[in-house]
């Protein structure tokens, strides 16, 4: 397999009710000894129930918080030891997509300002007109145009500021994007957009993507292999035909039976059936 990335029995707990003494504490673990291997331009779908620990496994992944033990490889190196300059340059191949733009994107600071601010980190010989020039070619990529740089987040609607968000994310190119409830925020008629809009870019930017949702028709859409996470723990794991039209888990039966219908548009030709179909093989569904 041509990973990108591998995590080996990560484990993450949090404190969950204190004692008069450290020992005396209790802790939940949030993420329970998870492996797995994300191939390279593939998107792993990532779903479960809210509080399962699929958003804890993401900010793992991307060392926004640290580990408890195991490990995570990426690009075919050690990602946990990475310090310095090799830890700059690696968290540019790694860029995250959150789930409510309005809170993710800096509320004082123009678009131009907020596409342009990764690039003054990690390519800061580039001039402000190659900055701008490129904020320009990202915009045009999720659907905007030049004549939202000189505009402030609130000025944009809930499904324009998730394109913003993943203008930003792209502009740096990375290897892999996780997306973190893309479409968890937004109407189901501009969350269905926007998961098209995801597809496109992930073909044309050849990118590899970790997709977290709640929603088995979210994952769906995008995932090539998806697992299904519950209680910090992975109860089924493989090709999503598989998960979705031959589920083994009894939880994963239970998810898509209480799965709604999926948004009605027109998905990529090569996520058509998938789309139509991954209902039908469901005991008990309609």
């Amino acid at each position: 397999m041509n990973s990108l990335l591998s995590v080996r029995e990560l484990r993450k707990s949090f404190v969950s009710s204190r004692g008069s003494t450290p020992e005396n504490e209790e802790r939940s673990l949030a993420v329970n000894g998870l492996s797995f291997d994300v191939s390279r331009g593939e998107t792993f779908g990532i779903v479960g129930e809210s509080g399962c620990g699929k958003t804890t496994l993401a900010r793992l992944i991307l060392r926004l918080i640290p580990p408890d033990g195991g490990g995570i490889n990426f690009c075919g190196e050690d990602w946990l030891a990475a310090r310095g300059r090799k830890l700059r340059s690696t968290r540019r191949s790694m860029q995250i997509i959150f789930q409510d733009p309005a809170t993710s994107l800096n509320p004082r600071m123009k678009v131009e300002d907020l596409l342009a601010e990764p690039l003054l980190i990690h390519e800061s010989s580039k001039s402000r007109a190659q900055r701008r020039d490129s904020a320009v070619q990202m915009l045009r990529a999720v659907g905007l145009d030049e004549t939202a740089l000189g505009r402030y987040p609130h000025e944009f609607s809930g499904g324009q500021k998730q394109r913003l968000s993943i203008a930003r994310a792209l502009i740096l190119r990375p290897a892999l994007v996780v997306a973190d409830e893309p479409v968890a925020s937004l109407d189901v008629s501009v969350g269905a957009q926007i998961l098209d809009l995801l597809n496109r870019l992930k073909r044309e930017f050849q990118l590899t993507m970790i997709l977290i949702s709640h929603s088995m028709p979210v994952v769906a859409q995008m995932a090539d292999r998806v697992a299904v996470m519950r209680t910090g723990k992975f109860v089924e794991a493989g090709p999503a035909e598989q998960i979705f039209g031959s589920p083994q888990n009894e939880y994963t039966k239970d998810l898509l039976r209480a799965a709604p219908v999926l948004p009605p548009f027109e998905p990529l030709p090569s996520d058509r059936s998938r789309a139509r179909d991954w209902r039908e093989n469901i005991p008990g569904t309609v």
